[in-house]
């Protein structure tokens, strides 16, 4: 993964397909990072059974289209693009939580899935292996200052990706002009969002 996410954030968001293998990744670091108690603005807390994931996650098809948006807000970060970053984010929860799918613990599992997939792709945070061979365990760990990717952004690149988020959001439902993040956090785009440093099981 270490090697795929740069190649991922380098290329055109609509111009790959994730793999199988690759949306399980990105899943599987989503659900380490996953909180066990998340705390709404309006004071409401959302419990998560870490011991029950297959409760939690969503379907592999739902997870590619979380990861494709989230590659989406990584490339406008990327591009210093904070508006559409944030319309981009808040289009896709918007979405989920418009469609009355999904528990409350799937919805904040959307939300994570979505903000790892910025973190990685931006550098904030990495995957580093414990051990050697095949098989070995990854720790994701916040990424120092100096280790963060150097990303440019070329002034076509950068229309571009307003485009995309666009016509995605167009595509969606309707949002208001003061929208707030769908799950109330106001780093859930990946943009300030620390991160502890936590074992993947």
């Amino acid at each position: 993964m270490a090697a795929v996410a740069p190649a991922m954030l380098s290329a055109p968001a609509s111009a790959q397909e994730l793999s199988e293998k690759a949306t399980r990744t990105f899943m599987e670091y989503s659900w380490t990072l996953t909180p066990e108690r998340f705390t709404k603005p309006n004071g409401e807390t959302i419990l998560i059974d870490k011991s029950k994931r297959d409760e939690v996650q969503v379907p592999l098809e739902v997870a590619r289209e979380v990861i494709r948006a989230g590659r989406l807000s990584a490339h406008a970060q990327a591009c210093g693009l904070a508006k559409e970053q944030g319309d981009n984010h808040n289009s896709l929860m918007r979405r989920h939580l418009d469609s009355k799918r999904w528990s409350p613990q799937q919805i904040v599992y959307i939300n994570q899935l979505h903000l790892t997939v910025v973190m990685l792709l931006t550098g904030r945070i990495k995957l580093v292996e414990k051990g050697e061979g095949e098989g070995t365990d990854k720790e994701v760990v916040v990424a120092e200052e100096a280790q963060k990717n150097n990303q440019t952004c070329s002034a076509e690149q950068k229309e571009k990706v307003k485009e995309m988020i666009a016509a995605y959001v167009k595509s969606g439902p309707a949002l208001a002009s003061s929208d707030k993040p769908a799950t109330g956090s106001a780093a859930a785009t990946g943009s300030t969002t620390v991160v502890p440093k936590t074992t993947a099981e």
